[in-house]
């Protein structure tokens, strides 16, 4: 029989390539956007279009959550009020929305008839305390960091907090309504298909440019762990069926690359060498964030590593041209 599955937010950067694996697998897709950050599907690059037609109800995730009693087999709650460090930083109540939509979801959830055999929560490695991502201490982030029987820590502003609550409320939903809930952390997730409002295009597409000098934001010290949308997706669905219920796992390469050194590789494959400068009068985050990959190594091994990557982007920018 084919399973039925439900995308909140499944227009947006994550849930387009979720569609598009998922679909193309013969499952049955509904996906819930409100259109606000994700594209129509008929602006969707055509390595992310689908074979086959899917079920698009266009509408904010919170009215869907109050009307529908729809069944699933799946799960998939992405949608969230997203953006880069300058829409985290310049406007958080903006991003504050996602504590809203997130208690709604939940409580759909417990009080569904027949409930889904499986939900995939995506939090973020934004959840990981603040104090741990600093110039002079900072560690690879695992799992074990969040747990909340202990002290938690001060996550990464109201995008931190709002999916540190988000899998505060996926463990009750385990624990007391005996949902099957599984939570992601990934990192700094990318792809040719990305908002350039995000660090990674955003950079490749000034190199792409041949901008002299080349400004990164912030110190270009800062560290992050990139790793490609497409071993996102694979490593979810090589690992939702094998973990526990309200158990969470990184999506990580495991590898920090600081700004700087991405934009240097970017010129290495372009030949584009000039100055590189930075931009302090610009937020930068968090110094250094990195994630501890030994866990999500059990059930999947990244395919995509970085240089592949960049010049996948700088061929998708190229063709934008």
């Amino acid at each position: 029989m084919t399973k039925k599955v439900l995308i909140t937010g499944g227009c947006g950067f994550v849930g387009r390539h979720f569609t598009y694996n998922l679909i193309n697998k013969g499952y049955d897709i509904t996906i819930v956007d409100d259109l606000s950050t994700g594209l129509k599907p008929d602006l969707w690059p055509c390595f992310v279009k689908p074979k086959r037609n899917f079920k698009l109800l266009v509408g904010d995730a919170r009215e869907y959550f109050k009307e529908s009693t729809e069944s699933f087999d799946l799960v998939l709650h992405l949608a969230a009020v997203v953006g880069g460090r300058m829409t985290i930083e310049g406007d958080p109540l903006k991003v504050a929305t996602d504590l809203a939509i997130d208690a709604m979801f939940f409580n759909w959830l417990s009080k569904l008839t027949t409930k889904p055999k499986k939900v995939v929560y995506f939090s973020s490695s934004a959840a990981y305390p603040i104090d741990l991502q600093t110039e002079i201490h900072n560690v690879k982030l695992s799992e074990e960091m969040i747990d909340f029987s202990k002290s938690i820590g001060v996550p990464d502003m109201t995008y931190g907090w709002s999916k540190l609550t988000g899998e505060f409320l996926a463990q009750h939903s385990v624990e007391k309504y005996g949902l099957d809930v599984v939570i992601y952390r990934p990192f700094s997730g990318y792809g040719e298909d990305q908002d350039f409002t995000y660090p990674f295009p955003s950079i490749i597409r000034r190199v792409t440019k041949k901008e002299d000098p080349i400004v990164v934001w912030g110190s270009g010290n800062q560290t992050r762990d990139f790793i490609h949308i497409d071993d996102c997706v694979e490593g979810v669905l090589e690992s939702m069926d094998k973990l526990r219920s309200g158990e969470a796992l990184n999506l990580t390469s495991g590898k920090g690359t600081s700004f700087f050194e991405l934009a240097k590789m970017c010129m290495e494959i372009t030949g584009h060498k000039v100055e590189l400068k930075n931009d302090p009068s610009k937020p930068e985050g968090v110094f250094a964030r990195v994630g501890d990959n030994s866990k999500m190594l059990k059930y999947y091994v990244p395919r995509i590593n970085l240089k592949e990557g960049i010049a996948r982007e700088i061929e998708f920018i190229s063709a934008l041209k």
